[in-house]
């Protein structure tokens, strides 16, 4: 039954309506938002110059405008003009006004935190509640009290230990760092007692000889050797560990993640009434790839548009682009492409600096490209859980191979220039052709961009699908000739894969399956990998549990040949660089995929 919107007779009162919350009230809580939560906190988090002048360089978080000269992109806009400080009374109206409001919502946080830890119901975890209500109670308590005052103590402190940090040779502060990342290397494969169903310590330390195959290679490999970082691979090394360790051996990482999955999971399902509502619950329930799998795509990206309309995506994306600026040491634009590739995937985290690409350096345009065959995004994530990959270890494999991909991106095409974006964060949507007026033109976008995502999804897999048949066809035929029987070019990568499948900590039975599976992913694409991979678990040859999850880490990333048809979005953002982007996308593909490998390894180190 459908319920019409009549317009309200003339001197009566208008009626409330989905439409006219859309039209009338979301563009108000839409400033009202960025006003009184985001703004606060970004403010105070900014860095006065004084303070940041000991980093190397000083970090200027800023917007885009609507320009794209190149003297207005380049220009440096003043601390004092973009984040300006309150008044000397202390009594600034955007800390007073609404306070009572922001109190009463601090309250009802606070209170429900307090009922989930009392009764417990089902499917609540103390941890997971307990970050979630902290956050927000320090979003909304940076709004009274200036984080500028609290953290002076603690920034002078940082200050010393920066500066006697660096007095010390360089020589000497490598060799504690590399000291520190084999000592964790060492606790990850001997230091875990093991369990009756895990390996035994041997069988752990074969992973810890891939990663240092890996590194070799890669330096071997380096385009210049000498401009490589080594404190940036010891960060990233070191991030990775931490990240295993926290979400595969600590009780407090599990609960957290499981939670986070446990959220995926639901959000994700929650088109499935919809779905019910087109189609029936009996086609539905079929599990067909094109009704349950791609629908879910569609509400992922129209909501994501929603939190652009509102500025979350903004907000968060610069939180996570200042971290990997800091302590990864790349250029603004790179810890932007870095941090929105497993969230956006790899094209629309190149339209975020969009005004910057035609100026970016080949190294950047590698770890731009890099970053997002490493990863997979946050819609296709949607289509793998629906098809059965556990979500845990596709979230912490996406978050690992972050850090990774920034080490080997740039340890494979090191920096040789200044980059335009060094010590500036940057987020941009201004390429956008239009503004959206409210949230429900916002969600309606999101929609009709999720037609163009799904309309590739569906033809690159057919497409490639197809090409792979033509192409193993042919093998076979070839084959016949000497005497060689089922000729794919799965089973040609599947050999040349088998070494690495041994150096990730796959047991010796199951080598050559999933190294056929790593060509599938190369040769097609992840996403036939995968299904291929769940139909091999429900025959006789299934993989051990050890092996099934190592596979599904290694397979979690972009870098497939099929995906070299991005390159033609970078090329089209950048198109003064479209021959450099040419020249470096197979070896940025080669990065992607060595990336995932090398998170599937240090996984393997613990399991």
């Amino acid at each position: 039954m459908y319920t019409s919107i009549n317009p309200p007779m003339s001197g009566s009162t208008p009626r409330f309506s989905f439409p006219f919350f859309c039209a009338h009230v979301s563009p108000v809580i839409r400033f009202k938002l960025k006003e009184y939560l985001f703004f606060p906190f970004t403010r105070q988090l900014a860095m006065p110059s004084h303070v940041g002048s000991y980093f190397k360089y000083s970090s200027q978080v800023q917007s885009v405008g609507q320009s794209d000269d190149s003297d207005s992109q380049n220009a440096h806009i003043p601390e004092s003009e973009l984040l300006p400080e309150p008044n000397k009374t202390g009594k600034n109206a955007l800390y007073t006004t609404h306070a009572v409001g922001r109190g009463i919502v601090a309250i009802a946080i606070l209170s429900w935190w307090s009922c989930t830890l009392a009764l417990r119901p089902a499917g609540y975890g103390w941890v997971a509640q307990t970050v979630i209500t902290w956050f927000a109670l320090f979003l909304i308590a940076s709004s009274f009290v200036s984080l500028h005052k609290l953290t002076s103590s603690a920034r002078r402190h940082i200050y010393i230990y920066h500066s006697v940090w660096f007095r010390a040779p360089y020589a000497a502060r490598l060799a504690l760092g590399w000291l520190i990342v084999v000592g964790v290397f060492m606790a990850l494969v001997f230091g875990f007692k093991r369990k009756d169903n895990e390996v035994s310590s041997g069988g752990r330390a074969i992973p810890l000889l891939g990663v240092l195959v890996f590194q070799t290679i890669l330096w071997l490999t380096s385009e210049d050797q000498s401009k490589i970082q080594w404190p940036r691979v010891v960060v990233a090394l070191f991030s990775q560990q931490v990240i295993a360790m926290f979400v595969l051996k600590t009780r407090a990482g599990f609960d957290i993640f499981n939670w986070i999955v446990g959220a995926v999971v639901d959000f994700f399902s929650s088109d499935i009434p919809a779905q019910v509502f087109m189609w029936d619950q009996v086609t539905v329930s079929k599990e067909w790839f094109i009704i349950n799998v791609v629908a879910a795509v569609f509400f992922y990206l129209a909501f994501v548009e929603v939190l652009y309309y509102f500025g979350v995506m903004e907000w968060v994306l610069k939180k996570l682009a200042w971290f990997f600026y800091y302590t990864m040491d790349i250029s603004g634009a790179e810890a932007v492409v870095a941090a929105a590739s497993p969230i956006v995937g790899q094209g629309d985290a190149a339209c975020l600096v969009r005004p910057y690409m035609n100026s970016m350096t080949r190294s950047e345009l590698h770890l731009v490209l890099a970053s997002g065959y490493s990863t997979i995004s946050g819609s296709f994530l949607s289509l793998y859980v629906l098809l059965g990959v556990p979500a845990p270890n596709l979230i912490t494999s996406t978050i690992m191979s972050v850090p990774a991909v920034i080490s080997i991106s740039k340890m494979r095409c090191p920096e040789t220039e200044e980059p335009v974006t060094r010590g500036n964060v940057i987020v941009s949507r201004e390429g956008e052709k239009h503004k959206l007026d409210n949230a429900l033109q916002a969600f309606f976008n999101g929609a009709r961009f999720g037609l163009y995502i799904v309309g590739q999804i569906i033809a690159n897999t057919l497409v490639f699908l197809s090409l792979l048949t033509l192409v193993n066809s042919l093998l076979t035929w070839i084959g016949l000739g000497f005497g060689v029987h089922q000729l794919t070019l799965q089973l040609i990568f599947g050999y040349i894969f088998y070494p690495f499948a041994f150096l990730i900590g796959i047991p010796h039975h199951e080598l050559l399956p999933v190294a056929r599976l790593l060509a599938t992913k190369f040769v097609a694409n992840e996403l036939v990998a995968y299904t291929e991979l769940q139909a091999l678990m429900k025959t006789d040859g299934a993989l051990s549990p050890r092996a099934y999850t190592i596979t599904t880490f290694a397979l979690c990333g972009f870098a497939n040949m099929s995906s070299l048809a991005v390159t033609g979005v970078i090329s089209a953002l950048a198109p003064v660089k479209s021959t450099t982007v040419a020249k470096i996308a197979f070896s940025a593909l080669l990065c992607g995929f060595l990336s995932t490998l090398q998170t599937a390894a240090i996984a393997a180190m613990l399991i």
